[in-house]
């Protein structure tokens, strides 16, 4: 059998594409819409049938040019916080619209490396967002190499991050 080289992904779509499970997939998806300029792929919006309560077991949404797939969280499902990195033209855009939807910020708009920038928020769900976005156009000194280590103590980029994922507690227990 002579097979046929090709890639392995439809026309058009991406090889890795995540999936969020999270509690009110609907006000998620809004969430999604607002901050990030996404767009629900309307045929991809598919209600759990035979839970019969409005949930949804199925959903895709466009982020610039990656495909996230979302859906509710059944009641014996754990809480599994996504760990997502979008790359952003704009952060302090992007962060005051999830700020202004419940997102708390957690890196304020930092340099990092290979000349980009980083900023992080968690959204309400519990989910951590890295919002990667280009830098000034900047050279290091003569002799020295651009890093992402900001001191011989560790700087804000990586503490706020140990800081945030000790917090990622599942939301039903804090309310029952």
């Amino acid at each position: 059998m002579e097979m046929i080289k090709q890639d392995p992904e439809p026309q058009g779509e991406n090889t890795v594409n995540g999936f969020v499970v999270v509690d009110g997939c609907a006000s998620f998806i809004d969430f999604l819409v607002a901050v990030f300029d996404a767009t629900e792929r309307e045929e991809a919006h598919t209600p759990d049938f035979y839970a019969g309560d409005g949930t949804l077991i199925h959903a895709e949404v466009k982020i610039g040019n990656s495909l996230l797939m979302v859906a509710d969280r059944k009641a014996d499902w754990p809480f599994t916080p996504a760990l997502t990195q979008v790359y952003v033209a704009d952060p302090e855009e992007t962060m005051r619209r999830a700020v202004a939807r419940g997102a708390t910020v957690v890196t304020p708009a930092a340099p990092f490396y290979g000349g980009y920038g980083i900023a992080r928020f968690l959204d309400p769900w519990r989910n951590l967002w890295w919002l990667f976005f280009p830098e000034a156009e900047t050279s290091p000194a003569a002799g020295e190499e651009s890093s992402w280590e900001e001191s011989a103590e560790p700087g804000p980029v990586y503490t706020t991050l140990l800081e945030t994922m000790v917090t990622l507690a599942d939301p039903r227990a804090a309310t029952g």
